[in-house]
């Protein structure tokens, strides 16, 4: 564990040592202002009684950031290595592969978590100058939804490291993961299509809607299913970009 721990933090060492991390935390920064800018024009407009987290689901901007901050995160962790020449040695010291995939993963996950502290503050400041007839805002709500965000991120940060493992270029590993993350957000929009009747595969797109099970999360709700669902997706993109990196011996 001790060698894991030094990973981590010479992964998350990395975020903060350069421009890139502190753009990102910006950018963040900036997209969740105008989100918070958006929920007030909608309370304003009209009120409801929907809570604050769903309100922010359902901006444009909460999934912007999903699918926008995850290929930036990731594109550095192996693909960075590889083109500055470190990832032969880093793979030749003594540390298995499982523990440099993990490493690399959770520094990335926790970074984004990092970026998403503000929704918390925005949050707060809702509840706080709001009456009593507006929407609740509950310890268990913001849990709720901080975890529907933890495990959506943690598919996106897999598939990130995934698509960072595949190349030695930073641009290809970010437009890598911006695609296949884009296909499956689109894949989670089939599941708002009304169609006559209910098919099997209404039922599937339903089932791998990940912006349904989202919404459910930042209601309040926590199915068993959809955590399985979203931990499931995690380890097979971690698999697959262990088998990347192991391949190296075969070469």
């Amino acid at each position: 564990m001790r060698v894991y721990f030094t990973l981590l933090r010479r992964e998350l060492g990395c975020y903060f040592m350069s421009v890139t991390g502190y753009v990102l935390i910006a950018s963040v920064l900036l997209m969740l202002g105008l989100s918070l800018i958006d929920v007030l024009t909608k309370l304003n407009s009209d009120p409801t009684e929907l809570p604050l987290t769903e309100i922010f689901y359902y901006s444009f901007y909460f999934w912007m950031i999903m699918l926008l901050t995850a290929p930036v995160i990731t594109m550095r962790t192996f693909a960075l290595e590889k083109f500055s020449g470190t990832y032969e040695t880093l793979m030749t010291a003594p540390v298995s592969d499982l523990q440099v995939v993990l490493a690399k993963f959770s520094g990335a996950l926790i970074f984004f978590l990092i970026t998403w502290i503000p929704l918390l503050v925005y949050l707060g400041i809702l509840q706080y100058y709001t009456d009593l007839n507006a929407p609740t805002l509950s310890g268990s709500l913001i849990a709720n939804t901080l975890l529907g965000i933890f495990l959506i991120g943690s598919v996106y940060m897999s598939l990130g490291c995934f698509a960072s493992a595949l190349t030695s270029s930073q641009i290809i590993a970010a437009a890598v993961s911006y695609g296949l993350g884009l296909a499956l957000f689109l894949v989670s929009l089939r599941s708002t299509v009304s169609m006559p009747g209910k098919s099997w595969q209404d039922k599937l797109f339903a089932h791998l809607s990940m912006t349904d099970h989202m919404r459910e999360f930042a209601h309040g709700e926590i199915d068993s299913r959809w955590v399985i669902y979203f931990i499931s997706f995690t380890i097979f993109f971690l698999f697959l970009t262990l088998r990347v990196v192991e391949s190296r011996r075969w070469k």
